[in-house]
């Protein structure tokens, strides 16, 4: 009888241990894919608008003297092919892109140049496209949610825009154009309506020097 009990115990104490191992097991395959699909995403940071980022800004992502000063000299950048122009060929652009970049219009960038986005592969790239024309940033995150979470779509909207059309989009939608101050917002809606981007320019003038009101141009537009 005895020598039953202790060939039990031996038994269970077995039992016991097959159950911790396929635990660490089933964990560490857990921890695995977590870290997996960590590393496939960007992690989120400060995304500096290349046509606003002040000399500190540029210096403190660690761009050298001689691209700072082209920076300052060659913006506004109307498009981020301007600025990928001038960035040299050995410089790592998948990192640099993390902190760096020029928006790009969701309406009229070629689906290739969206693969400029850190993080962004062709199936990504492709789906950007798909869905145009956006009429609003909030159409770009309802169909772009589908595919990623929120947080992505957050990390996204420091790389693209929506054009908004001046007479008749909301202020929503203005204040999410990038690089635009709340004093600017409200200027926008001030002169409505506009009869034509000659009277932009005219008016928006006001607040901006050329080069600004240059770049502000290429994020709106007006319905004749």
């Amino acid at each position: 009888m005895k020598q039953n009990k202790i060939s039990i115990l031996f038994l269970a104490l077995a039992l016991i241990g097959l159950v911790s191992c396929d635990n660490a097991k089933s964990n560490e395959e857990s921890t695995d894919a977590v870290s997996t699909e960590s590393e496939s995403k960007v992690a989120p940071s400060v995304v500096l608008n290349a046509n606003l980022a002040s000399e500190e800004e540029l210096t403190q992502i660690g761009l050298t003297a001689d691209m700072i000063q082209q920076v300052m000299e060659n913006r506004p950048f109307i498009t981020m092919n301007d600025f990928d122009a001038l960035v040299p060929a050995d410089m790592n652009k998948e990192e640099l892109y993390k902190s760096i970049f020029v928006p790009f219009n969701l309406n009229t960038t070629a689906e290739g140049d969206f693969k400029m986005i850190p993080g962004v592969g062709d199936k990504m790239a492709h789906e950007f496209e798909e869905y145009r024309p956006y009429t609003s940033i909030a159409q770009f995150r309802r169909e772009i949610g589908k595919y990623v979470d929120d947080a992505e779509v957050k990390r996204y909207e420091n790389y693209v825009f929506v054009p908004v059309e001046l007479n008749s989009a909301s202020e929503d939608d203005i204040k999410a154009l990038p690089g635009l101050s709340d004093k600017m917002v409200h200027e926008f809606l001030e002169y409505r309506p506009y009869d034509n981007m000659d009277r932009f320019y005219k008016e928006i003038g006001k607040y901006v020097d050329e080069k600004e009101l240059d770049r502000l141009a290429r994020l709106v537009y007006i319905n004749n």
